[in-house]
């Protein structure tokens, strides 16, 4: 028999009972089965460029290249290896169709989407390029569905890594004064404010999920139409410049939640009634100013942090696809967690001085009560007093939250995948 995909029996049980009686009757699997391969039919025409019958690895190139996904020829063809019965490098329509008859992968966008670099794993900084859809998730909904579940997962991954984020800024903020470690840190917030106060800040941090991600999406859409060429598609290199100019006005437009959070974060006790009492307080003491402080290096941070965590990715993928991709590109949930995972630590590395000049120029008002240095002055400064490994203070727990983070916000996603019938 045919082998079948994961989930695949019910995928066709509720793709083909539609009069919802719970049962899947001779009738409405043959109608299922016709309605099915004229969706094959149609993803394997996109896929055939040159109509000759036989889907080539050039063209499998060529179509995923349109979606934003650069594979190599060697690559194309370990997918056409999981497809080709005859062994001839090809794959014609027989072979096509006995391959997905049974597999509910109906178009070549479903086909290639585990390999998507999706933004669902929340780690925390929200400096990724934003995810992409296809016209049909457009179409039928999907988009909202995906955007809101991960919306709720990254709510319920910063919660649950709260503690040590608020370590992190604490120790950005303070560590070169008191020598602040992880376990010292945690103990001292206990002290001065209970274990509540672990989570201060927490609440902006979940807040300004749902404003980012609509802005960022909105903002991508729009910026990719700027970059349309003649086929009226978008290339990898716009892509990214799309996506980082989306996150760059996402930023502007939350940004006094960042520094918000930060000041909440490093508050003491008593200081602030909660957030709106935080902001009037900056404001009238500081002036609307304060709310940008540190705006120009949380900029700049997203180029080095955006690229390398693409880089990073695609180079994994491309290096799993090489080595490993026997029968199937499915790489599986433990290899797409490790490799985003790889590539979000590697982005923060690159991007972590910038990150750490952001915060202490958030902070600086109310905590150093020194001068109110600028971005230079402040680099300068940390580098003679704490040196190079100064500009990573807290870099520890930072890193200790990616685990944790990337696992909580997977799990969640999934779920409501599940809760909201997303395919």
């Amino acid at each position: 028999g045919i082998p079948l995909g994961d989930d695949a029996e019910k995928k066709i049980f509720k793709a083909g009972d539609t009069n919802q009686d719970g049962k899947l009757d001779i009738e409405e699997f043959m109608n299922y089965l016709k309605d099915h391969e004229k969706k094959m039919k149609l993803a394997f025409k996109s896929l055939d460029k040159n109509n000759d019958g036989r889907i080539e690895a050039s063209e499998v190139v060529q179509s995923l290249k349109i979606l934003g996904i650069d594979i190599s020829i060697h690559q194309a063809e370990k997918i056409l290896q999981s497809i080709d019965a005859d062994g001839t490098m090809s794959v014609d329509w027989n072979e096509w169709r006995d391959h997905f008859l049974f597999n509910p992968a109906t178009d070549i966008q479903e086909i290639v989407r585990y390999w998507k670099h999706s933004t669902v794993l929340d780690i925390g900084d929200s400096l990724t390029i934003p995810d992409e859809f296809t016209e049909e998730e457009k179409k039928t909904g999907q988009w909202w569905r995906q955007l809101l579940a991960g919306g709720v997962a990254g709510a319920v991954s910063r919660t649950g890594t709260a503690p040590l984020d608020r370590l992190k800024v604490m120790m950005q903020v303070h560590g070169s004064k008191s020598k602040m470690n992880i376990a010292g840190g945690l103990q001292q917030m206990v002290k001065e404010g209970g274990v509540r106060s672990l989570w201060r800040g927490n609440g902006v941090n979940v807040v300004k999920i749902a404003p980012e991600t609509a802005i960022k999406f909105w903002a991508y859409e729009q910026y990719k139409k700027m970059f349309l060429n003649e086929d009226g598609k978008v290339g990898t290199v716009e892509r990214f410049i799309s996506g980082s100019l989306a996150g760059a006005t996402a930023q502007t437009s939350i940004y006094p939640m960042e520094v918000l959070k930060t000041r909440l974060a490093v508050g003491k006790t008593g200081q602030y009634a909660g957030m709106f009492d935080c902001a009037k307080k900056i404001l009238r003491r500081e002036g609307v100013k304060a709310f940008y402080k540190g705006y120009i290096p949380n900029i700049l941070g997203i180029i080095p942090y955006a690229g390398i965590d693409l880089a990073v990715y695609e180079a994994l993928k491309k290096r799993w696809l090489e080595k490993y991709a026997t029968d199937s590109a499915n790489p599986g949930v433990l290899v797409l967690l490790g490799c985003g995972t790889m590539s979000s630590t590697c982005g923060q590395l690159a991007s972590y001085p910038l990150a750490l000049i952001r915060t202490r120029m958030q902070a600086q008002a109310m905590v150093e009560g020194g001068p109110q240095l600028n971005m230079v002055g402040l680099f300068q400064r940390i580098i003679a007093k704490e040196g190079f490994f100064g500009l990573y203070r807290g870099i520890a727990p930072n890193f200790m939250k990616v685990l944790p983070a990337v696992s909580i916000s997977y799990v969640v996603y999934e779920k409501m995948k599940e809760n909201l019938g997303i395919a």
